[in-house]
């Protein structure tokens, strides 16, 4: 199944991803390079909500060019298979070898604004990041490691923690939800 399809199957949490999803899919529509950097406006990426077998605890990195706690993740590049890069990145970026994909399909959907910045000596112009989570779980006794050209961190978080720790603002209404949608899918396996 093609990025198209599975973001016209992911059945919305709120109003946010319902609206995200619209627009992700009139972007796919409009924008012929959405899923490369080389689209300056808007560009697909993959980011990971990766949780322990308790589900009590959330893994973190401190993100270096946003100086803040935050999920793993990057960008397409091209690969319109998002679980793969979701899953290449979360090994990147942690070390971790060992996950598990919980969510069927996409988990969550957000389209997130991304300020201007400096990344290896370029300026980056500010722009939009279509993202498509995923839920992941790994084993804490696993080895981290942080990867050191993009964080200089990566901790076991209580989930309950999880907003306390990011210094994004714009970020914790997405983890807040991550955290919601999480509690329901527990309870709804009980």
């Amino acid at each position: 199944m093609n990025l198209q399809e599975q973001i016209k199957k992911f059945e919305p949490f709120n109003e946010q991803e319902r609206a995200d999803k619209e627009m992700m899919l009139e972007y796919i529509n409009t924008f012929p390079d959405v899923l490369t950097r080389e689209n300056k406006m808007c560009h697909f990426t993959a980011s990971n909500w990766i949780v322990n077998k308790e589900r009590t605890k959330v893994l973190m990195i401190y993100h270096n060019i946003y100086q803040s706690w935050a999920w793993t993740g990057g960008h397409s590049d091209g690969d319109d298979n998002l679980l793969h890069v979701a899953l290449k990145e979360a090994e990147e970026e942690t070390g971790l070898k060992y996950l598990k994909v919980l969510s069927d399909g996409i988990y969550s959907l957000e389209i997130v604004t991304v300020d201007c910045h400096i990344k290896r000596g370029k300026f980056v112009p500010s722009h939009l990041h279509l993202d498509c989570c995923y839920l992941l779980e790994a084993d804490e006794k696993e080895p981290l490691r942080i990867k050191e050209d993009e964080n200089s961190g990566v901790k076991w978080v209580d989930i309950d923690k999880v907003i306390e720790i990011t210094n994004e603002p714009k970020m914790v209404p997405i983890y807040q939800k991550l955290n919601d949608k999480l509690l329901e899918l527990e309870q709804k396996t009980k």
